[in-house]
Order: structure tokens, then C-alpha cells, then sequence
């Protein structure tokens, strides 16, 4: 009786201090978390892996309205080209023979081999009605001399007084120029002529920026511009000549010149150096060759600089010694053999060594004895 009293008298905080052991075990809490943590009601009990979340709404900020349907992109349409209306294969009325590079090549001069086939026009297959040769794609017609000059007298109009000469040069002079073009180590080539009448077209004039070996000789440079564009150089110094493109240029009327796709490569032609130099046996050259890379350097040329005065350092150096050295250690192999040879036909002079970028080359008997005459 006394056991029932206390059960029955005993508060509610003590009845849970004894309820059973089973309810504070771990595995109750376990439980307890997981309803906590259960999904509610409302979501779909669905939950396969990888399925994406469902981000839950922003209330903080206000929702759009529900954006119209974008409109169908259209392709973009093509520039409009002006080879494009043209039919192929082109036809240009150019009356000279088109070369990769005009003014550093020598069309009387004829290789002995070829490294690629001559049948493969840099133009494209069936795209200019002039075959190439492997050198060049000859003129199909012969013109007429007097016509062409008419033509070209035609398009430069009455000559520009010394006002407006001014004027352009103040204008394309400076180095800011947006018309301008950069004339390297190729020279005057094909492709260039086409980018001059491209400038001409929203410019009066085009300044040219020479580099390279094409500044050994700055006269064949501009003879080439002016007779290959039909231009006139109204400024020149050092290595910045300016174009002009005459009074009556149309651009509507310019001539077609094709582009060339890719560079051909360049033929195989005679030995630059014969082993033995004319007129000397072969221990005078030996002699001469290491006396010339005994000596010091006249100069040293750099990558992509400015010769313009090389040629007459050369003929000055001459006056004193037969056998001048070049340090051209920081040119390519290729430069330095065109180097060479401009000096050999402009000096003149022999090249009777080319060796680790050092150019040897020798004042000759010929002008020996023309200097002691």
C-alpha cells in the first residue's frame, strides 16, 4: 500500500529522472536529430543521387516579370569583297612580270635548282591567268610604254607645289601615322602593292618605314615603289619615305593585283664564295681570309637596323686597308649572304668569306691598281 502512495505522490520531475534507461540512450538522440533534420511534407519524397537542388526563392528581392522570347540569332553576314565579284581566273593589266620581291631579287640572274616544284603558283590553282614559272608569272601582253607613262601622268596630274608638299609631310611624317607601312627584309614585294592602294583609298599619302637589308640600296627601294605603283615619293629621309598617290587617283579604278597565298621559297643559285677568289691561288685567299677575321670589326649590325651608311663606310675603309670585316653576329645566315651580295655590286668589292655572322670581303686587284694609278 505504502509503494502505490509513493507512486502516486511522487512530482512529474522525478518520474522522468526514472523513466527507463532506453529513452537517454544514443540511438534516441540519433532519432531526434533526424526529425529535426527530415524533409518536409511539401517536397517530393523522390531523391534519386546527383539530382540537382532546387535553390530556394529570393524574398528579399522582387521578381522580374517573365522575359519575352529571344528573337532567333542570324548568321552574320559576309563583308563584301571586291575579288569576290571578280570571275576567276583574274586578269590584271599590270604590264610588268609579278615577283614575290621586286626589289631584292635579280631577274636576270637564273637559278640552278628549285625547292618545290615550279608548277605550283603561289597564287592558287586556277586563280590568275599568268603561269608561274618558279621565279615569277610573266606578262601575257606586251604594253606599250608610251601608253603607261599617258596613264600615269594621267593619275599624278599637275606636280604639287612646295605649300602642299608641306602639308602632307606634316601630316604622315610623324611617327604616330596611322598610314603606314613597314618595308623589311623581303623588300618591296607583291602583296605590299596591294596594301598601298588599300591605304591610298582614305589617304593622299603612306609612310614607309624601311628595315633591313632593303636599306643598303634606298634607291632601287624607291625606284620600285614609284614604278610598281605608279606613286611618287614626295619625302625621303634616312629610312621614312612618304607616297603620294597622285591628284586624279581614283580608287574606283585602281588597278587588280591578285594576292599571293604563301611565300615561295627561294631557288638555289650559284655558289656566293668560290673557295679559290679570281685572280689568287688558293694559300693568297687562305691568307686574306684570316688576316680578315684577325682585324676588328669596321661595325657591327644589328637585326632589323638601318644601313644606309654602310656602303660608304665601306669605301672609305678601303682607302686604308684591303680586307674589311663585318660583325653581323646577331643577323640570320640569310641576311648576311644578301648583305653581301649588295655590297659586292654596290661597293664594289669581293666576298671571299662568311663565317660564325663575320662577313670578309676584300677590295679586289682591279681597284688596287686603279688606286695606284
Amino acid at each position: 500500500m505504502r509503494r502505490r502512495l509513493l507512486s502516486v505522490t511522487l512530482p512529474l520531475q522525478t518520474r522522468r529522472i526514472i523513466s527507463p534507461p532506453f529513452l537517454s540512450s544514443p540511438s534516441h538522440h540519433l532519432l531526434s536529430c533526424s526529425k529535426k533534420h527530415s524533409a518536409s511534407p511539401h517536397d517530393d519524397p523522390y531523391d534519386p543521387p546527383f539530382s540537382p537542388i532546387a535553390k530556394a526563392p529570393n524574398l528579399k528581392t522582387k521578381q522580374s516579370p517573365k522575359a519575352p522570347n529571344p528573337k532567333p540569332k542570324q548568321a552574320p553576314k559576309a563583308l563584301p569583297s571586291s575579288m569576290d565579284k571578280l570571275s576567276l581566273p583574274l586578269r590584271s593589266d599590270l604590264p610588268f612580270d609579278f615577283r614575290y620581291s621586286y626589289s631584292e631579287t635579280d631577274p636576270s640572274l637564273r637559278p640552278i635548282g628549285y625547292r618545290e616544284p615550279p608548277r605550283f603558283s603561289p597564287f592558287g590553282p586556277g586563280r590568275l591567268d599568268r603561269k608561274w614559272d618558279g621565279l615569277s608569272a610573266p606578262a601575257t601582253g606586251e604594253a606599250a610604254e608610251d601608253r603607261v607613262s599617258e596613264d600615269r601622268s594621267s593619275v599624278l596630274g599637275d606636280s604639287l607645289t612646295q605649300q602642299e608638299v608641306d602639308e602632307l609631310v606634316e601630316r604622315y611624317r610623324h611617327s604616330d601615322c596611322s598610314r603606314q607601312i613597314n618595308l623589311g627584309k623581303g623588300g618591296v614585294t607583291h602583296n605590299m602593292l596591294e596594301d598601298i592602294h588599300n591605304h591610298w583609298k582614305r589617304a593622299e599619302a603612306v609612310r614607309i618605314k624601311c628595315l633591313g637589308v632593303p636599306t643598303l640600296d634606298m634607291d632601287n627601294a624607291c625606284f620600285h615603289l614609284e614604278d610598281k605603283t605608279g606613286g611618287k615619293i614626295i619625302y625621303r629621309h634616312i629610312n621614312i619615305l612618304l607616297l603620294y598617290r597622285g591628284r586624279n587617283y581614283d580608287p574606283k579604278q585602281r588597278p587588280i593585283i591578285p594576292l599571293m597565298l604563301w611565300k615561295p621559297l627561294a631557288p638555289i643559285y650559284p655558289r656566293l664564295v668560290p673557295k679559290v677568289a679570281e685572280g689568287l691561288t688558293f694559300e693568297q685567299t687562305k691568307e686574306l681570309r684570316n688576316r680578315g677575321l684577325n682585324t676588328p670589326a669596321l661595325m657591327k649590325l644589328t637585326r632589323n637596323g638601318v644601313y644606309v651608311n654602310v656602303v660608304e663606310r665601306v669605301r672609305e675603309a678601303f682607302r686604308t686597308s684591303d680586307v674589311v670585316r663585318l660583325d653581323c653576329a646577331h643577323i640570320y645566315t640569310s641576311d648576311c649572304k644578301k648583305i653581301g651580295v649588295k655590297l659586292r655590286d654596290l661597293v664594289p668589292c669581293i666576298p671571299i668569306l662568311f663565317k660564325d655572322g663575320q662577313i670578309i670581303i676584300w677590295r679586289g686587284r682591279e681597284t688596287q691598281d686603279s688606286d695606284l694609278c
